[in-house]
This record gives structure tokens, C-alpha cells and sequence, in this order.
């Protein structure tokens, strides 16, 4: 561990024993960050990814130049299948520590195999999408993306628990449970996919078996029971004897009461039935038009409803899929880490993100994207900003002062502690007779830099300005 002050080695004291600088504190705080690292560490052995990422995100809060603890973080994030916040943890830590760090070798890696890079980026966007469709309410686009997502890319734990989530929202369990698993496969601490788990299970428990129908005899007589209903079936019943002629009037009685009973029961009540038949079959099929009728009325209802909804539909994906969208704004930034990642050209990443700052208001965009924006700017931003300073110098000294506020400009942004670069950018626009830019760099430079002998002369020009 070394002195924060002086970076002299630092001895078991509670001292530096080179410029005798209080680092008890500063000693607590590293001991602090180096025992998250550890906790993530392990949890990252047992792939227990999310606890790994709250461990290391806790390191870095006590220490922010922790190089190991950003690379494991990055590493964690890679596998979870979020590519872009990885390559920022790794752009931070290069910029931290160019040489002999780790991060480098991660970075060549993700150059030497582009395809895939491109291909996990791809998964990103279409999660991205996936979510907002979920936000609108057209779960069947969301999930199609997501579908889509995980085709490129697998290890993307989020992108398995949205389809879940899904799966569950359409009660189709079996599948919602398949995807749990992988999610869990990839990150076992996931407390979000072990309460989705939970859930499932309940849902998927079995239903109790019925139960199995009883016979019982007792006595004379037989029961037993079929479905709900109770049979008692008499017992040795044995039929009363009776000689021919008694059988043949019998025959004759049971005949002719039969006949009467047709005559004067079953045909009436016939009759009435077939009346009653035909005046139900009426009503059934009036009901039956009725029913149509509404139906088509609600499909037609439906079919506008369907038809606008498609409108929004198609505006909302203009909004993100056309010029100017958030996807081809998002892409533009991948677009330039690609290239700075494979070329290694500050220039020309300078000028690309000169562009893209003119196109897209970084304020607005989300904070993925503004930490990859920050770290590309980080990276690039000492060497740049040193180049367009001698170019803006040069023009301000041949008196090209148009040239030379566009160049200082730009050296003033890369650079925010370059008090020469702004002061010298007000004397431009003040030689260029606009007076309210100068009074405004001229105040700027005041509050930046106080008590310097630019602010002075600051004061003395806006004086000067006023009077006129």
C-alpha cells in the first residue's frame, strides 16, 4: 500500500515515514475496499453473479481506483451477458492504468472476435426494445425480441427472466420455468429468478386424486354407488307364479291399457314437446343473429382499434429504428468505441464524438450510455485536448480568431482544468466583437479559476465590456 500523499511504501505505522501524512483513516478505507473485493471474489467463484456485482460496486464506492475490483466487475457483467457496461468498467480501468493492467487483454480479446462482440451488443438493443414493448403493453413484440436477444446471446440472464415473466404472464409455466433454470444456471444468487421459481412451483403443485366409489350389501338388499348417485338393487327377488290363462289376460289388460295410455298421455304430451322444440330452435336461432350481429359489430370495433394501435406501433418504431432514433443514437456510440477499441486513433474518435455531440443531447440519454461516452472521453480526452490547444493558439496568435474559437472550444471541453484555453477563448470572441460570448467565457473563468491572475484580468475585461 502506498502513501496517498507522497507514494512512498507504506510501513505497519499509522503514519507515512516519508512525509509523516495521517493515513489511518486512508488505511481503514483500503483495507475496506480490498475485503468487498475479496467478498465478490468468492461470490463470483460460486457464480453467484448479482451478489458479486452489489460486493464489487461497494469496493469501488470506498475505493474508485480498486483496478482489480472494476476488471472482476467487468468480468461479472461479460458473463451475465451485458457487454456494453463491461466494456465500460474495462475503458475506466484502462484509463486509470494503461500499462500492466489486465484490462487490455480483455479488450484485445473483444477486438480479436468483432462478430461476437457485434452479436452481444445486438442482444442488448433487442432487450432494450423488448422492455419498452412490455412498458406499452404489446407483450407479443416484446416477446419476440427477447427471443431474438437470446439468440444472439445466451448468457443473458436478464433477457431469460423477461421472457419468464412473460411465460408466467400467459400462465404458460412449464416454459417460464425452463427459463428460470437457465437464468439460474448462469447466476445462482438471482433473488429475482428464485422468487419467479417459487412462485412456479406453487403454480405447478398437483391436484389432490379422487376418490374411489364404494359398493356395499347389506341385508336383502345390494347398494353401491356410481358417480354421485346412490343404486339399491333388491336381493333374491324371485318371480310370483301364474298359470297360462292368467299370463294371457294379463297379455291382453297390459295391451289395451297401453294402447289407452298411448292414446290419451303420449301423443298430447308428444305433440306439446314438438311444439315446445320448434318455438326453443325459433329463439335459439334469433339469439343466435343476435349473437352474430354483436359480434361482428365488436370486430369491426376491433379492426379500427387494431388499425390505430398498428399506427402507434409504427410510430413508436420509426421513433427508435429512424434517423434520430435512441437505437441508431445508441449504435452511433458503439459505432465510435469499436473503432477507437480497434484503431486506436484519438483524432479521429475526437471527431466522431464532435459529431455525435452536435446530434444527440447526452442529458437525456440513459446512464449506460453516458458512462460509456464519459470513459471514451476520458480515454481520448488528455491527448486531444492538447493537440486542438496548439491548433487554437496558433490561429489566435496569426489572428484567425473564427478558427481559433472553434479550436479552444473544443481544447476547453476535453480539458475543464486548462485555465489558459478559456481565457484565451474570451479574448477571441472580445477581438471578434462579440462582446456577450466574451463576457460570458470571461465569467466562466472567474468562477472556475478564482483568485488567479486570469479571473483578474476576467474582472478587468467585463469592466472594460460594461463601459462601452
Amino acid at each position: 500500500m502506498f502513501c496517498y500523499n507522497c507514494g512512498n511504501l507504506l510501513s505497519e505505522y499509522d503514519f507515512c515515514t516519508s512525509c509523516g501524512a495521517d493515513v489511518r483513516m486512508y488505511k481503514k478505507i483500503i483495507y475496506t475496499s480490498n475485503r468487498f473485493y475479496n467478498e465478490g471474489l468468492e461470490k463470483a467463484k460460486v457464480r453467484d453473479l448479482s451478489g458479486a456485482v452489489v460486493s464489487l460496486r461497494q469496493s469501488l464506492k470506498f475505493d474508485k481506483n480498486n483496478i482489480d475490483a472494476r476488471n472482476l466487475l467487468g468480468l461479472v457483467y461479460f458473463e451475465m451477458g451485458e457487454v456494453g457496461v463491461a466494456l465500460s468498467e474495462w475503458l475506466i480501468s484502462q484509463s486509470k492504468r494503461s500499462e500492466k493492467n489486465v484490462a487490455n487483454e480483455y479488450i484485445k480479446l473483444l477486438q480479436s472476435s468483432n462478430a461476437r462482440f457485434t452479436e452481444m451488443a445486438t442482444a442488448v438493443e433487442k432487450y432494450n426494445i423488448a422492455y419498452n414493448y412490455c412498458l406499452q403493453g404489446s407483450k407479443d413484440l416484446a416477446s419476440i425480441q427477447i427471443k431474438g436477444a437470446l439468440s444472439k446471446n445466451r448468457q443473458f440472464s436478464k433477457a431469460h427472466l423477461l421472457l419468464a415473466l412473460l411465460y408466467m404472464e400467459n400462465e404458460d409455466w412449464e416454459r417460464a420455468e425452463n427459463e428460470v433454470r437457465s437464468c439460474l444456471k448462469i447466476d445462482k444468487g438471482n433473488t429475482v429468478a428464485q422468487r419467479y421459481q417459487l412462485e412456479i412451483e406453487k403454480m405447478l403443485e398437483p391436484e389432490e386424486g379422487e376418490k374411489k366409489t364404494s359398493h356395499k350389501n347389506s341385508g336383502d338388499v345390494i347398494r353401491f354407488k356410481r358417480d354421485d348417485e346412490l343404486i339399491i338393487q333388491p336381493a333374491n327377488v324371485k318371480e310370483p307364479k301364474n298359470t297360462g290363462i292368467g299370463t294371457l289376460v294379463n297379455i291382453l289388460i297390459g295391451l289395451v291399457l297401453g294402447a289407452a295410455a298411448v292414446y290419451f298421455l303420449v301423443v298430447p304430451a308428444r305433440v306439446a314437446q314438438v311444439n315446445d322444440e320448434a318455438q326453443a330452435s325459433i329463439k335459439e336461432i334469433g339469439s343466435q343473429i343476435d349473437t352474430k350481429n354483436s359480434t361482428i359489430q365488436d370486430l369491426e370495433n376491433k379492426i379500427d382499434s387494431l388499425t390505430k394501435e398498428k399506427t402507434t406501433l409504427e410510430n413508436v418504431i420509426e421513433g427508435y429504428t429512424g434517423t434520430g432514433g435512441t437505437i441508431s443514437e445508441y449504435d452511433a456510440l458503439m459505432k465510435v468505441a469499436g473503432e477507437y477499441i480497434v484503431e486506436k486513433d484519438n483524432d479521429k474518435t475526437a471527431a466522431a464524438l464532435d459529431e455525435l455531440r452536435e446530434n444527440v443531447d447526452e442529458s437525456t440519454m440513459s446512464a449506460e450510455y453516458q458512462q460509456l461516452y464519459q470513459a471514451i472521453l476520458a480515454a481520448i480526452g488528455p491527448s486531444v485536448a492538447g493537440n486542438y490547444y496548439d491548433e487554437g493558439m496558433a490561429a489566435y496568435h496569426a489572428e484567425n480568431y473564427e478558427t481559433a474559437i472553434d479550436k479552444l472550444t473544443k481544447a476547453s471541453y476535453y480539458d475543464k482544468t486548462n485555465a489558459d484555453a478559456l481565457f484565451t477563448l474570451g479574448n477571441a470572441y472580445r477581438l471578434m466583437g462579440n462582446f456577450d460570448e466574451a463576457r460570458s467565457i470571461y465569467e466562466q473563468v472567474i468562477l472556475t479559476f478564482p483568485d488567479t491572475e486570469r479571473a483578474r484580468r476576467s474582472e478587468q475585461y467585463i469592466a472594460e465590456i460594461t463601459a462601452d
